[in-house]
């Protein structure tokens, strides 16, 4: 199996254009110290980017006005390169490995979209396998592209569900920082760029149970659609893409379920015991306004 990701990984980095240790935050050297301020720092810089170019509800961005403001010139200047010397696995919880590594990920994909000039989506080039493996960060030494955190540490080692195999292969040190159990609340923390993603947020340790649950009866709130005059519920393609993560299409509806509001749809999920599921198309628009 080792032998067919590392040939799987080496015709990706090809195919996409990926160089050698591309990451947005290269060229510190010698690597600077741990630092155990970091994780706060993050998500401080974090709020900072969106409050200078994010609408008020996460959805949207001005990625004009984020690449000229003040915040985006001090994350790039005193925040990412501290990322490459500090150790994540000196994070001592779960909450805190969970809400680093979710910041982590919205802030790259920020720094990325202004980096690369995206302009239209980020799924332009190659449905957006070139943006999610070119687009990282060394931390602690070892890169991380959008494509390792989400589906190497967040989803504990489990994989992009539209490529073959685990994420990193048997020995890779990076290996060792999946969080497990996965939960899939995390897929309505995370932000990729495009119009039909949850919103960006910044997350912290100290409540991030409480901001995931949110998060999660948000975007469920939101999405949730009963076809009318069916037995069909019309849900985003994140729980189609990500059904294993949430125990099957039976897990989906559970977890539909128990995250809707007290209204109308949820009576009707609660009275039937057959329910057709469809998903909806998936707008990777630009997220900008």
């Amino acid at each position: 199996m080792n032998e067919l990701i590392n040939l799987r990984e080496a015709a990706l980095r090809l195919i996409v254009g990926e160089r050698a240790g591309e990451a947005l935050n290269a060229g510190v050297a010698p690597l600077p110290p741990h630092d155990p301020a970091l994780p706060e720092a993050l998500a401080a810089a974090l709020r900072e980017l969106k409050l200078a170019a994010v609408s008020d509800d996460g959805l949207r961005a001005d990625y004009a006005a984020l690449a000229a403001s003040a915040a985006y010139g001090r994350y790039r200047a005193e925040v990412a390169p501290r990322l490459a010397g500090f150790d994540p696995g000196a994070l001592a919880t779960r909450a805190a490995r969970l809400a680093f590594w979710i910041n982590l990920y919205n802030t790259l994909v920020l720094d990325a979209v202004v980096t690369y000039q995206v302009r239209r989506s980020v799924a332009d080039q190659l449905g957006g396998l070139a943006f999610f493996r070119r687009a990282g960060y060394v931390v602690g030494g070892q890169r991380f592209s959008l494509e390792a955190i989400e589906h190497g540490v967040l989803r504990a080692n489990a994989g992009n569900p539209f490529i073959p195999g685990p994420q990193f292969a048997a020995g890779d040190p990076r290996l060792a920082l999946g969080i497990s159990p996965r939960d899939p609340r995390l897929h309505f923390a995370l932000n990729c760029a495009s119009r039909s993603c949850p919103p960006i947020a910044a997350y912290d340790a100290a409540r991030v149970e409480a901001q995931l649950d949110m998060a999660a009866r948000s975007f469920v709130g939101a999405d949730a659609e009963i076809a009318a005059g069916s037995d069909t519920l019309r849900l985003s393609a994140i729980f189609s893409w990500y059904r294993e993560d949430f125990g099957g299409y039976d897990g989906v509806v559970s977890f539909v379920r128990a995250h809707l509001p007290d209204d109308e749809r949820r009576r009707w999920l609660e009275a039937r015991r057959e329910i057709d599921l469809e998903f909806k198309p998936y707008d990777w628009g630009l997220n900008s306004r």
